[in-house]
């Protein structure tokens, strides 16, 4: 097993009880491990089932410890690797306000119609952009906006979900 970084996003069925999620949580923080975006909803509530999709990092040796030790909690089903078991689909949406006016209002405008987000609120100095996609796509677009009035943004975290005919 090679011994280099990488991201991992892990999707876990769980049981939708109250304390599950500080149980999984609990697991990362007590031994190290970092948790760069958490997701979590109902997903079908007949078999009273959540869904937890988790974006870490580490070698494959910690991602596989993680995976083994998230498998053996009671209120688990199912825990995948969805960066490893094939293709997959992983978005987020991210609401980003950004207050300026003049030829910074017309720049933001313009990315922002570069990057296929949507204005959902404007005053005389300030939009607030509503833009779906993969992380990378949002970072990108926040960046941008730095320059020309970046004031405050909201993310949801990824969502993911495997391709095809696969699930998990």
């Amino acid at each position: 097993m090679t011994q280099e970084q990488r991201s991992a996003t892990i999707s876990v069925l769980v049981e939708n009880e109250a304390g599950i999620l500080a149980r999984v949580i609990g697991l990362f923080t007590g031994r190290g491990y970092n948790i760069d975006s958490l997701t979590v909803a109902a997903v079908d509530p007949v078999r009273n089932v959540s869904r937890i999709n988790i974006v870490t990092s580490g070698t494959d040796m910690v991602i596989e410890q993680i995976k083994a030790q998230l498998d053996r909690l009671v209120q688990v089903y199912r825990v995948a690797d969805l960066s490893k078991q094939g293709p997959h689909v992983a978005r987020e949406l991210g609401l980003i306000k950004v207050v300026c006016t003049g030829a910074e209002r017309v720049e933001a405008l313009r990315l922002a119609e570069a990057f296929r987000a949507r204005v959902i609120d404007a005053t005389l100095e300030s939009f607030v952009f509503e833009m779906t996609g993969n992380t990378d796509k949002l970072d990108a677009f926040i960046e941008l906006m730095r320059g020309l009035g970046l004031a405050e943004v909201s993310r949801t975290g990824v969502a993911a979900i495997a391709r095809g005919t696969a699930t998990i």
